[in-house]
């Protein structure tokens, strides 16, 4: 899985090494997992191995499919796409190389690892897909409005993608909230942003883990988004969810 040694990637590849599965875990610039999921895997006894790869780059995608395959023997039976760029910028910020940067990473490269992936599997095989989107998708505001793009184009990728593979690969999608704090929110922002919520909570990293799990198991499902959010994706707010809520202080 793309993106899978740190935060939401760890707790998905966490969920997975416990159900059995071997992972390949890549990163940008290095694919150390962080403590709490190498205890994961030291336990489930994982078969795993870190790549490396940019994945802004146009021959990221193969390469890395061709790196995994060399590992491990075979082809995956499962891609989880969750790396993502995700920089600030606005209608009055946004220029082409702000666009080009966030769909090289975002659309591009799931789309063509997916591409790869299922041609180097094979005839018979029908590996799972999953793409990590984002709630904005469905009540988009101004801000981050590259990286909301990228992942606009990526989420109705999921059904082209889906018809045009047919039964040679399953193409789904999890779509997740507000998940995990950066060092811009505090606990009482947080607070005050889950009781907005139609659920009165935010996503979990391990809700999110557990709906990828889901939809890599069940052989009947392809081309859907499923929104793990709480129900973010039904409220239509004005601003990026670290804009809200905030106490300015005296």
């Amino acid at each position: 899985m793309t993106g899978g040694c740190r935060r939401v990637g760890a707790a998905i590849a966490a969920e997975l090494a416990r159900s059995g599965w071997a992972l390949a875990l890549h990163g940008r610039s290095d694919a150390v997992p962080d403590a709490e999921l190498a205890e994961v895997l030291a336990e489930c006894e994982t078969h795993w191995h870190g790549f490396t790869a940019d994945l802004g780059q146009a021959s990221a995608p193969a390469e890395l499919i061709a790196a995994v395959i060399a590992h491990f023997g075979r082809a995956p039976d499962l891609l989880v796409n969750n790396a993502s760029l995700f920089d600030y910028d606005d209608l009055a910020s946004l220029t082409p190389k702000m666009l080009t940067d966030h769909f090289a990473v975002n659309t591009f490269a799931p789309v063509l690892l997916a591409r790869d992936l299922v041609a180097a599997a094979g005839e018979g095989a029908q590996p799972a897909i999953v793409q990590i989107i984002d709630q904005r998708v469905r009540n988009p505001n101004g801000d981050q409005l590259s990286y909301t793009l990228s992942k606009q184009a990526l989420a109705e990728s999921i059904r082209t993608l889906a018809r045009a593979f047919g039964p040679s690969a399953r193409v789904n999608g999890v779509a997740p909230g507000l998940t995990l704090a950066t060092s811009d929110y505090d606990d009482a922002q947080m607070a005050r942003l889950a009781a907005r919520m139609p659920l009165g909570r935010l996503s979990t990293p391990q809700d999110i883990a557990r709906a990828v799990r889901y939809l890599a198991d069940e052989p009947a499902i392809t081309g859907q988004l499923l929104f793990v959010d709480g129900g973010a994706h039904m409220l239509s707010l004005d601003r990026d969810f670290v804009f809200l809520d905030r106490q300015e202080e005296a």
